[in-house]
């Protein structure tokens, strides 16, 4: 599993996972500041993983090891707070909700076109906000490329050897307006091509 995918993203706990690591950046599903992130990991193995940075030798077995970094700015860790406060305003369970009704209101308008390949599976079960689409015929780069140039929406080209697809990942501010009218690309090209 993508860590940084997960995290405030759907309903889980380290307990459902049984990992003995986790780490994850904070800025994608939290919305927290770029650089920041957390790490666990299972009590028993803390002692053994070497820190990047040499720590106090009082913290060998102690999660605080791995927090010798040196100077940083205290704005990114006091955003943290404010994330997090956000984050559980909203509540994890509205979120998930939100997330994928906005996922499946372009995957089920798009799944409509016989030239559209949806590579998620939207069972609520296994997925959440980010989903794969296919135009076939088009190179997923060309969907990209096109969709920034003429829509200005940003995507991700997935380009694999037994796929290819576009990743689309809305978040909770964006707006219903904002997913038709990718939906309205997509179908454009479709229709036009992506030239």
């Amino acid at each position: 599993m993508d860590g940084a995918h997960a995290f405030a993203h759907f309903p889980y706990t380290l307990d459902d996972l049984g990992c003995d690591y986790y780490g994850t950046s904070l800025h994608k599903w939290l919305l927290a500041p770029i650089g920041t992130g957390f790490l666990y990991v299972r009590r028993e193995n803390i002692q053994s993983l070497w820190p990047l940075t040499p720590a106090p030798e009082k913290h060998t077995g102690d999660i605080r090891k791995f927090e010798e970094i040196g100077t940083h700015p205290a704005a990114n860790h006091n955003a943290i707070a404010e994330a997090l406060g956000f984050h559980e305003g909203i509540g994890i369970e509205r979120k998930a909700a939100r997330l994928r009704y906005l996922r499946d209101r372009w995957a089920t308008r798009l799944q409509q076109s016989s030239r559209i390949r949806i590579h998620t599976n939207l069972d609520p079960a296994h997925s959440c906000a980010i989903g794969t689409v296919q135009i076939t015929g088009i190179p997923a780069p060309k969907v990209v490329d096109r969709l920034w140039e003429r829509w200005r929406i940003i995507a991700t080209p997935i380009v694999h050897a037994e796929y290819e697809g576009v990743r689309v990942t809305p978040n909770v501010y964006t707006t219903l307006e904002e997913i038709d009218t990718f939906a309205a690309a997509m179908e454009e090209m479709v229709a036009k091509g992506a030239h």
